[in-house]
């Protein structure tokens, strides 16, 4: 179970982004460097994430080493620099393992995995390993367990409907906060 105390204490034991990625190799940087470059949020999607109203906690387990990792992490970041509403954290799914074994998904230890809490840590959602564009277009290359690597091209339109999934997921959440009778009368909304 996530409790709120116990996704606090991971929350604040996370790194920044950038913290994050300085933990890796220069060729693992370099590998979310390039995406994060490749791609960025149109005008719309900005818009619609700066218009949020709730704080949101946002804890992904993740592996500096996953091409999965390299190829959608960076759009969350994205994701979240639209939104002072937005807190982003990352922790390394190997060094948390107590986390990990709590959000495994199809009995695996899945990276990456997105934690969503409340403005008080409170446990919201999981979104993770993949989105469901990740999974077409790995399904349409290879059918098996292997994971891309670090590094390996992706088209820009791929990205663009993985960001897309993510923000969806986002918007989600967001309004799963607005909405909520304890947050709603928390905040006289």
């Amino acid at each position: 179970m996530l409790k709120a105390d116990f996704l606090k204490t991971k929350f604040d034991a996370a790194h920044t982004y950038d913290d994050y990625l300085a933990t890796g190799k220069p060729a693992q940087q370099e590998s979310w460097t390039k995406i994060y470059s490749q791609i960025s949020l149109t005008g719309a999607q900005k818009k619609l994430v700066s218009g949020f109203s709730r704080d949101m906690k946002v804890l992904a387990s993740s592996g500096i080493w996953c091409g999965d990792c390299a190829q959608q992490c960076p759009l969350i970041v994205h994701i979240a620099e639209a939104s002072p509403r937005i807190s982003l954290r990352f922790v390394d799914r190997d060094e948390h393992a107590d986390l990990a074994e709590r959000i495994r998904l199809n009995a695996g230890a899945r990276v990456p995995v997105v934690v969503f809490m409340a403005e008080d840590h409170e446990f919201v959602c999981l979104y993770g390993d993949r989105t469901l564009t990740r999974y077409r277009a790995i399904a349409q290359r290879q059918l098996g367990a292997a994971c891309p690597l670090p590094g390996a091209p992706v088209p820009t339109e791929e990205l663009s409907a993985t960001m897309q999934d993510w923000l969806n997921e986002f918007e989600r959440v967001q309004l799963m906060l607005r909405l909520s009778p304890r947050l709603r009368e928390k905040h006289g909304d």
